[in-house]
């Protein structure tokens, strides 16, 4: 007698199983569900209170929808996409957690995310940090002003805002106009140093959209629009995002789940400063670090490498960081690149008012660091770099967390005094006159 297969969640439908199942390709696969736990092992959030993906999924499939709501690993889970990554079936759980956010209360949904959310909605400017346009123009204009006095070879240095017709629109993370605004000086070296033809926008410069984080379509899709109209309007061909990591995928992946038209490519910073070190546009050279021998190890971001680009990427990152450093004194983390863990921070765990549980969902990348032995741990993403660090505050590290542009123009030799603010004494004098 031929038995009817069990289908779970057969009886109680789930509105979550049921939106994801849309969702996923040749009509969803959540019940191809193997239960062989490849996404748990593969985890940095699992285990926290008394949470993993299988678990989830399973609750998910068998209608306990209740229960989903009444936990907070919805916002333990950095949607890194490693479970997916490493899933024989490729079930997409981070689809399911992202719809589970989004059917919180908004008024329930962690504060420090939906305070990002909502800053960023009152300027066209994007930023989290509620920077005004006026501001903006003011820090990058005064900042410009003072390399060109100070710095020798860059006295003709731009740092342009809505140059119409320029070739690349860049964008910046908001901490660094409000919080460290000497961190843009090393990046607007590289592009005058490498001949570069790009501008900065008044409106839609902001790089990170933790409205996606908040499960807010409605304001992702304004924030992406803003941004899209800002490039379109300038008419530059390329939008480069700089080193954070959200923001590519935010914006990427909002172009194509709102159906915005543009007119622009996407491309990661990575890959341009791996191609201008090819072509010979970036003098950098690893004789500085010959007999310091300092080892360094490299943070693959999850949004930039997993999540978008992949391997031919991360390939890029190593080239530019062992043209920089010196082959010898590169050690890679093991796991790494598309199969490297995430660090913990993504997704706005950083900013959802969960640090114990935060950090124990990186202490996984604390204990990768520290096996390699390195000194400074390189992270090409701002979330990461915050997490990085403060896991090695928190568990008494001994590395320093650095970006990868410190590194390119301390190379080249013309990193400036007030540009070291991430170097540890090992390298705080290094290059300087």
């Amino acid at each position: 007698m031929q038995k009817e297969p069990v289908t779970l969640g057969k009886d109680k439908k789930s509105l979550f199983k049921d939106k994801v199942m849309e969702l996923l390709p040749n009509g969803g696969n959540l019940n191809a569900c193997f239960t062989c736990g490849a996404c748990s092992s593969g985890c940095p959030s699992v285990g926290i209170d008394g949470m993993d993906p299988r678990k989830f999924l399973r609750m998910a499939a068998l209608g306990m929808d209740d229960e989903i709501l009444k936990s907070n690993w919805a916002w333990f889970c950095t949607m890194c996409q490693r479970c997916m990554y490493v899933c024989p079936m490729q079930i997409d759980i981070p689809q399911l957690i992202y719809h589970v956010r989004k059917n919180w209360p908004r008024e329930n949904r962690p504060k420090g995310i939906r305070g990002s959310c909502d800053m960023a909605l009152k300027h066209d400017t994007c930023s989290s940090m509620g920077v005004s346009i006026d501001d903006w123009k003011f820090v990058v204009e005064d900042l410009a002003d003072e390399i060109r006095q100070k710095d020798k070879g860059f006295e003709e240095l731009q740092a342009p805002i809505d140059k119409g017709g320029a070739y690349f629109f860049l964008n910046q993370n908001s901490k660094e106009p409000v919080l460290e605004p000497n961190e843009m000086a090393p990046l607007w070296k590289i592009l005058h140093l490498a001949g570069a033809d790009w501008t900065y926008a008044s409106k839609g410069w902001a790089a990170e959209n933790y409205c996606m984080f908040l499960g807010d379509d409605e304001n992702w899709e304004k924030i992406v629009r803003i941004k899209a109209k800002a490039v379109d309007d300038l008419g530059c061909k390329v939008w480069v995002n700089t080193e954070c990591g959200h923001e590519l995928y935010a914006f990427r992946v909002g172009l194509k789940k709102f159906n915005i038209p543009h007119k622009f490519e996407i491309k990661s910073i990575i890959h341009l400063y791996a191609r201008w070190i090819r072509e010979g546009k970036l003098k950098v050279s690893s004789e500085w670090n010959k007999n310091l021998k300092i080892r360094f190890t490299v943070q693959d971001p999850c949004q930039i490498i997993r999540k978008s680009y992949g391997d031919p990427l991360a390939m890029d990152l190593r080239f530019v960081i062992k043209s920089v450093v010196g082959e010898e004194n590169f050690i890679d983390m093991y796991p790494n690149k598309s199969n490297n863990y995430c660090c913990g921070g993504g997704s706005g765990f950083l900013q959802a008012g969960f640090p114990d549980s935060r950090r124990k969902a990186g202490k996984i990348k604390f204990d990768q660091i520290i096996a390699t032995g390195a000194d400074y741990c390189i992270t090409p993403c701002h979330n990461c770099h915050s997490q990085i660090t403060d896991l090695c505050e928190n568990f008494r590290g001994h590395y320093n967390t650095v970006y990868l542009w410190t590194l390119i123009c301390l190379s080249m030799g013309v990193l400036g005094q007030n540009e070291r603010a991430y170097l540890g004494q090992d390298l705080i004098t290094v290059g300087l006159s």
